[in-house]
């Protein structure tokens, strides 16, 4: 199966009923099956139409107790985070597609002065130049394995290395570090204005929706208005704000947000922090101290130290989290405002430059449009229109089964003769 064609599949889930289709036809041609055989196969129009219209809940398999089948739930899963990222990846997947198809136009021929505008291409869409000389230099390798001379056929290995470029280090790098059983906790940095607070309000739903007991504390205390801003968002989500007044420590602030998170069993503790001071020794300082204080309430605590970064201000974004990463053991990075920017190609300069990995990306203003990043759902999201396409082009040229048994009589007559 070509990397398009699993992609689309995983998302879209088109092709799921057409292989039980299958299936029944194979059972019923070799006798396991005493289903009628204009019950298996479906008219062209029906065909078109299953494979148009994904799996929805109401269509799904429940068992006598109401619950629903792994397999529909995750098939279900896949293809709403399939269509999350494709609408909000929508300016980037424009830029990156309407380059490459145009780029393919021009540079039908696989040679070096194609490669130069490719590298160009990528730098301008904020991948990162590092980033971009190394997926290069894998694609001048893949073309001389595979003799590839043709520029159209470089399309689907283009996509599927920069997936590659992503998991080299750990495939499983974007999985949060939350266990059950212990207080979690996770602690927030990064610079004002970057979508900090509202981050914070909108994992607290996330996790609250997923059954764990989630409280807030206000370590920002140097912003006016900080407090006051996450506790509108405890509100607006239902769970507890820790908070003091303004100007306080912030390090006092976390410690009594502890003990309160432990004496009311909550599951995760999620703790803001300033994101300037006076100047940045100040500011790391200060986050120095909030982590002292955390690791010695709770062992190998904070368990994860999310990085905001706006997506919108591209490579500036890359030396904030050089600033952050110098002083503190940033885990992972939450990316904000990805749908707002035409260069989503930063995702891949933060992985690969920084070896910090990308736990959750930011497509839109709603509650649920802060989703964890997965890197199949991100290229999917970049090029979705260029996969469907390529992947229907290819089932077209396939030759259907009565072209085959077109082809076998043939053959069996030219035998006979």
């Amino acid at each position: 199966m070509s990397f398009f064609k699993k992609l689309k599949d995983k998302f879209t889930g088109q092709d799921k009923e057409k292989q039980e289709l299958d299936k029944l036809n194979d059972e019923a041609s070799s006798g396991e099956s005493d289903i009628e055989e204009d019950t298996l196969t479906p008219s062209k129009g029906e065909e078109s139409e299953s494979k148009e219209k994904p799996k929805k809940l109401s269509e799904a398999d429940f068992d006598d107790d109401g619950l629903i089948s792994i397999e529909d739930f995750e098939e279900i899963e896949a293809q709403k985070l399939g269509a999350k990222f494709k609408a909000g990846l929508e300016k980037s997947r424009q830029n990156f597609q309407e380059q490459l198809n145009n780029l393919i136009a021009r540079y039908r021929k696989v040679d070096e002065e194609f490669f130069e505008a490719l590298e160009e291409m990528l730098i301008t869409a904020d991948v990162g130049f590092n980033t971009v000389m190394e997926l290069v230099d894998e694609l001048r390798d893949e073309a001389r394995r595979r003799n590839i001379q043709e520029t159209e056929e470089l399309r689907e290995v283009i996509v599927e290395k920069i997936v590659e470029i992503y998991h080299q280090d750990d495939e499983n790098s974007e999985v949060m570090n939350l266990e059950d059983g212990r207080l979690n906790v996770i602690l927030m940095v990064g610079v004002n204005g970057v979508g900090k607070t509202t981050t914070i309000g909108k994992l607290a739903h996330r996790y609250q929706a997923e059954g764990k007991k989630v409280m807030l504390a206000a370590g920002d205390t140097f912003r006016a208005g900080a407090i006051r801003q996450l506790q509108v968002w405890g509100e607006r989500v239902g769970v507890e704000v820790v908070s003091q007044s303004e100007g306080s420590d912030p390090a006092a602030v976390v410690y009594d947000a502890i003990n309160a998170a432990k004496n009311k069993g909550a599951d995760i503790l999620i703790c803001d922090t300033a994101g300037r001071l006076q100047n940045k020794a100040n500011l790391m300082n200060e986050l120095e101290k909030v982590k002292r204080v955390i690791g010695r309430a709770v062992p190998d605590a904070p368990h994860e130290s999310l990085l905001c970064l706006d997506a919108t201000t591209g490579q500036n974004a890359l030396s904030q989290a050089r600033s952050f990463k110098d002083v503190t053991n940033v885990t992972g990075i939450v990316l904000t405002k990805l749908d707002g920017t035409a260069k989503g190609g930063i995702v891949l300069a933060i992985r690969n430059e920084l070896h910090i990995p990308v736990k959750y990306v930011g497509l839109g203003e709603k509650l649920d449009d802060l989703q964890p990043f997965n890197p199949e759902s991100y290229v999917y999201g970049l090029f979705a229109d260029m996969i469907e396409q390529n992947v229907d082009v290819e089932q077209s040229e396939e030759p259907s089964d009565s072209d085959l048994e077109n082809n076998d009589a043939k053959n069996e007559g030219s035998t006979h003769e």
